[in-house]
């Protein structure tokens, strides 16, 4: 029998990703799996989700903008009629489950499918479940996480520990590290660090490293930088003088080979990011962006701090701490070691495939 399922959500690479990656398992699992993805409309998953040969219909939907307040005057409105549009979207298309990944578009649809009975299913990737969530998460029939302790936010009888789905080009490279270092043009035998800020770039990360340039050429270790599209110039211009050792890349598409070429990695604390980290076992300095909604990236780099699998410099501080963290840490083996053990513990490389079982199941 053909199953239909929507999958909603989106906004950032760190929503979408994982969304392709649960719909690629269900058609490995059931081939004939109809899926229809469900996004916000002028979002990068109108584009993202096409290219990985997917159908998705776009909300007008906005989320809440805490920085100019007179903007959100509209919301209600757009709340209401993005729950029309997505009743209409459901009763078209009538899925047998629906399966809701976070941000804009994810809420109506799940909104919208719960008070029409039918089964839907939660993709929590945070430490610390988001408003939306937490209301739907009442009614959903399973909600996957990837943290322990969130029975402080969804009913503990539903939850199911899966962990974020990765990217496969991650969770199955075979990528040598012989291989990644050439790649990026950087030498064997040196130390090398990987400093990353999601897809648009970290402007704390970028900033703290500039004065740092000189540094990594008088200890003669290697930066591999993804600056992301807003200081790409900026960070070329400052380390045309230490081409020999640092590498700038506006962004990086083979993450797979630039996680293998580094010894120490310098990123955010998405979720999306933390499970990749998990996978490829690297010690890493966390430096959170402190206006992501409720904090929540604090929040999942303290969750493996906590762990010892990982360190954490405040985005405020990481102009004056990155240089003493970064520097000793390299120099530390034992404790590279440990963090490398400790992270690799907490990685989930089938989550895909263990959420797809569970949507499935709630379709019984």
């Amino acid at each position: 029998m053909q199953r239909k399922i929507i999958i909603a959500g989106g906004g950032t690479g760190g929503h979408i990703f994982p969304a392709i990656a649960i719909a690629n398992a269900l058609k490995k699992i059931q081939p004939d799996t109809e899926i229809l993805f469900v996004g916000a409309k002028g979002k990068m998953e109108m584009e993202k989700v096409p290219q990985a040969g997917y159908r998705i219909e776009g909300l007008e939907i906005a989320g809440f903008n805490r920085s100019n307040l007179f903007k959100n005057i509209l919301l209600p409105f757009k709340i209401w009629k993005s729950l029309r549009h997505a009743k209409a979207i459901i009763r078209e298309f009538q899925p047998d489950a629906v399966v809701g990944v976070g941000g804009y578009a994810s809420f109506p649809i799940l909104r919208a499918a719960q008070r029409m009975q039918i089964p839907s299913l939660i993709q929590e990737q945070n430490s610390f479940a988001g408003k939306s969530n937490k209301i739907l998460g009442k009614k959903a029939k399973k909600i996957c996480v990837a943290y322990d302790g969130m029975e402080r936010f969804f009913p503990a009888d539903r939850l199911i520990l899966t962990g974020n789905p990765v990217r496969n080009n991650i969770t199955q490279s075979a990528v040598t590290k012989e291989d990644a270092l050439k790649h990026f043009d950087l030498a064997t035998g040196r130390q090398t660090v990987f400093a990353v800020g999601g897809s648009l770039g970290a402007k704390a990360i970028n900033e703290a490293l500039v004065p740092l340039l000189a540094t990594f050429v008088k200890k003669d270790i290697q930066l591999l930088w993804q600056t992301g599209k807003p200081f790409y110039e900026t960070a070329k211009a400052a380390a045309a003088p230490y081409a020999s050792h640092v590498k700038v890349h506006e962004f990086i598409n083979v993450m797979d080979f630039a996680y293998k070429a580094g010894d120490v990695v310098l990123s955010r604390a998405g979720a999306l990011a933390i499970a990749e980290l998990c996978i490829v076992k690297k010690p890493v300095i966390f430096v959170p962006y402190p206006f992501a909604a409720e904090d929540h990236q604090t929040s999942n780099a303290m969750n493996l701090v906590n762990k010892e699998a990982g360190l954490l410099i405040k985005n405020d501080a990481v102009g004056t701490e990155l240089e003493s963290v970064l520097f000793s840490l390299l120099q530390n083996k034992a404790l590279m070691e440990k963090m490398e053990h400790n992270i690799g513990t907490m990685a989930h490389p089938n989550a895909d495939m263990d959420i797809a079982r569970q949507v499935l199941g709630i379709m019984q």
